[in-house]
């Protein structure tokens, strides 16, 4: 008796893991939002755009098989919020939106603008439990976000693909830009040491025949995505944008470099040198005079030479180290324009006041109402120790034989 309780309470047990999911979701029901893109029309409304995966033309193997058509399929709702406008496209869908993996969300600069409207959105992400806030947000630069989620791409066949690859090779590679999440600007955002940037992205050629099939069956598109310069969050809208080096000195003060190429004038010769970082660390630092926080930024870089286009000694200890001094007078220049740039914009983008509250928790206190109006007038001192470790393949260039 004892024996048959045992089995039938070890059956009973066990059913719970025996059963199914309660909640499961047939594919075939499903339409997964890949990217979404906001932006605002007339009558104020959320005009949303959902890009939307065709399965069967996107997994189609070399070789063969899977679809002729497009890759992507976007429907357009609008709404007085952005559950509304969600809701709303339900009318014009035969599947379930899910947003599980959606990897990309695009604002528009006027909706970026407008605080109330960046507020909300982001609180609606945020809220939901199938968004992950892990998403990759940024801003549509002299475009709509229609548009940046409606362009087709040649290399890769999903437009959210290429984009996401895109911002994570430039900031890698070109040290101008940097993948920020949804997360990361809410945090930004919430925090009064920081404010967050954001990446710009913008529409580049003819834009009406950027969502034609005929933009994939060319070797050059009539019109492509490009990464366009960082916006500046201020009190949750958009205050200005950083463009090129001075988005690229941005990164520098962040530690978030991992390489670029800068490129040298020698001898009178312009664009002469091209040396590519393969390491950087940088410290910042914060120091007080006479009650006053000061801001002390100190980088070290090492690099190779990629380029010489003159005749140069390359090796000569003496010319290295000038090429040295010009790469840190030019690393230095590129962080001074910079912090001018976003002291122009009162706006704290590189934590200078997290430094502030940590080193001096009273101080902060009495500075944290107005900081980015402090933040303007702050003196910020930068130092560069820059070394070529290498020179490449080949040591002195073509052009010290050809003169000879």
């Amino acid at each position: 008796m004892k024996k048959c309780f045992i089995i039938i309470l070890i059956l009973i047990m066990t059913l719970p893991i025996l059963s199914a999911c309660w909640n499961q979701k047939e594919l075939t029901d499903l339409a997964f939002v890949m990217a979404l893109g906001i932006d605002r029309g007339e009558d104020d409304l959320y005009h949303l755009s959902f890009q939307l995966v065709n399965p069967g033309n996107v997994s189609a193997g070399q070789g063969g098989g899977g679809g002729q058509g497009l890759p992507i399929a976007v429907y357009k709702s609008t709404g007085r919020t952005i559950t509304e406008a969600s809701r709303n496209a339900t009318k014009k869908i035969s599947r379930r939106l899910y947003y599980a993996h959606t990897n990309l969300v695009v604002v528009s600069e006027e909706v970026a603008s407008d605080r109330t409207l960046m507020l909300n959105l982001l609180d609606a992400f945020a809220r939901d439990p199938e968004f992950r806030t892990t998403t990759e947000i940024l801003i549509a630069r002299d475009s709509t976000a229609e548009e940046i989620v409606t362009t087709l791409t040649i290399l890769d066949k999903l437009p959210v693909t290429k984009v996401t690859k895109e911002i994570d090779s430039t900031e890698a590679m070109k040290g101008e830009n940097i993948s920020v999440s949804i997360d990361d600007l809410i945090d930004g955002i919430v925090s009064s040491g920081k404010e967050p940037i954001l990446n710009g992205y913008r529409l580049i050629g003819q834009k009406e025949e950027a969502n034609k099939a005929t933009n994939l069956q060319k070797t050059t598109t009539d019109a492509l995505l490009a990464a366009d310069g960082l916006a500046v969050i201020k009190d949750g809208e958009l205050a200005g944008w950083i463009e090129r080096n001075k988005a690229r000195g941005v990164i520098w003060v962040l530690d978030k470099a991992k390489s670029t190429d800068i490129t040298l004038k020698w001898k009178g010769k312009k664009n002469a040198i091209s040396m590519v970082p393969i390491r950087s660390k940088t410290k910042v630092s914060t120091i007080f005079k006479n009650g006053k926080p000061v801001i002390n930024i100190k980088i070290e870089n090492e690099g190779w030479i990629s380029e010489a286009n003159t005749a140069i000694e390359l090796m000569d200890p003496k010319t290295i180290g000038k090429i040295e001094k010009l790469v840190e007078k030019e690393i230095k220049k590129e962080i001074q324009s910079s912090v001018k740039e976003a002291q122009k914009l009162k706006c704290d983008i590189f934590g200078f006041g997290d430094g502030v509250h940590k080193a001096n928790p009273e101080l902060w206190k009495k500075l944290k109402g107005n900081w980015n109006d402090y933040f303007a007038d702050l003196e910020v001192n930068v130092k560069v120790d820059s070394y070529v470790r290498r020179e490449g393949v080949r040591t002195n260039p073509f052009w010290s034989d050809i003169n000879k």
